[in-house]
């Protein structure tokens, strides 16, 4: 904070939350084979599975101090801005729990703030725990099995409203499922209402999760690249503070989507991002099997058995001469808060039921058709035999 030097990251964790399932609710069915749904949103913390407990400490950037000039950006304002920081004792870096940091805490900053509509209370998922998601509508797949699943609006919409031209669009399905008899060439669509947008990924490998064979689907590179490799993401340039024109890949400017914040998400420890995001700060170590994201779906019924949502989220910081608290910071740079893994997987019971209702079938199956083209291979061979025999024989 003296010297502006860069920060030093240590990776800390896992902290565990397990998210709760509810089924979903305000279920509606419709003639044209659609169904209408919302998606409960709750979450709780799992102490056996975690380094620590919520009340552990970490020291990170201050979320308030840091989106303020984002979201006041009239000089008059942030000049107050500076004296309530003063008055408040808010620095550039802070050091909060867990669970503050995660779900919320009121921010001493915001409080000085003499509006009424200033919202006090900061956490990089407040308020997303008890929340609901949606409404989704979707295809059931009566009619067209190919179409199960896939999003027919979100929120009401066909699109999203935070880019333009095709990259607002609501594509594929939310990734729990997918179409029967998938084939490997395909590319998967999915939509993902946190980061508002939607995501391709590609064929990888076979799996075998639990004696099932499962095709996994990764999240190539290309997907958050600079228009410069990837000419479809010219749509998701939407801001050109970190790169001129767009020229740097790896990480997605969402601030329409989180109120104006200055939240930028990339994959875990900028892999796969430009080297310039490495040069202000320290200690990240980008590891590829570590921090992709894959799914790992059957291909018969489409269903994801297997999946692994590794984001990494990230705040703008900016140097502000106007406030004190921002005046050291040399370079406008992206500051790592966290990174998740959202994980799942088919659970022992639910993998048994699953093997004798789909699997074991699909193997007889198999077995029989072998078998049967054995047992005809061996008449067809026969008659070819019997039928020259007979041939060489005299006609009476």
């Amino acid at each position: 904070m003296m010297n502006g030097s860069n920060p030093i990251l240590k990776e800390k964790g896992p902290y565990t939350y397990r998210m709760r399932y509810k089924a979903k609710e305000n279920i509606s069915e419709y003639f044209d084979h659609t169904l209408s749904y919302l998606q409960p949103n709750i979450i709780r913390f799992e102490p056996d599975m975690s380094v620590g407990s919520e009340n552990d400490t970490v020291t990170t950037v201050n979320l308030a101090v840091v989106a303020a000039p984002a979201l006041f950006k009239t000089g008059l304002i942030q000049a107050l801005m500076d004296i309530w920081m003063k008055a408040s004792k808010s620095n550039f870096l802070q050091t909060r729990t867990v669970k503050e940091l995660l779900w919320g805490y009121e921010d001493p900053f915001l409080k000085k703030i003499p509006m009424v509509k200033v919202k006090t209370v900061v956490g990089v998922f407040y308020p997303y725990n008890e929340t609901l998601d949606g409404p989704y509508q979707i295809y059931s797949g009566k009619g067209d099995l190919n179409k199960k699943g896939i999003i027919v609006t979100f929120n009401n919409s066909r699109t999203v409203p935070h880019w333009k031209s095709y990259c607002g669009m609501v594509n594929g399905t939310d990734g729990a499922s997918f179409h029967p008899f998938m084939n490997k060439s395909e590319e998967l669509r999915f939509f993902s209402s946190d980061i508002c947008r939607s995501m391709s990924a590609n064929f990888e490998s076979e799996q075998t999760v639990k004696d099932i064979l499962l095709y996994r689907f990764v999240i190539p590179p290309s997907a958050f690249a600079s228009p410069v490799i990837n000419p479809d993401n010219n749509c998701f340039c939407t801001d050109i503070e970190i790169s001129e024109n767009c020229t740097l890949g790896g990480v997605l400017d969402i601030k329409s989507c989180k109120g104006g914040k200055p939240v930028y998400i990339s994959l875990p420890h900028f892999l796969h991002a430009s080297k310039e995001f490495f040069h202000f700060v320290e200690g990240l170590k980008p590891d590829a099997e570590e921090h992709k994201t894959f799914l790992d779906i059957e291909p018969t019924t489409g269903f994801t058995l297997h999946f692994a949502k590794r984001l990494q989220i990230n705040i703008l910081v900016k140097p502000n001469l106007k406030i004190t608290a921002l005046k050291k910071v040399k370079h406008h740079f992206i500051f790592p808060i966290l990174w998740l893994n959202e994980s799942a997987i088919i659970s022992d019971e639910k993998a048994d039921v699953f093997r004798s209702k789909v699997t074991n079938k699909i193997k007889l199956l198999h077995f029989l058709q072998l078998a049967l083209m054995i047992v005809g291979s061996v008449i067809f061979l026969g008659f070819l035999i019997a039928f020259f025999l007979c041939k060489g024989k005299s006609p009476k």
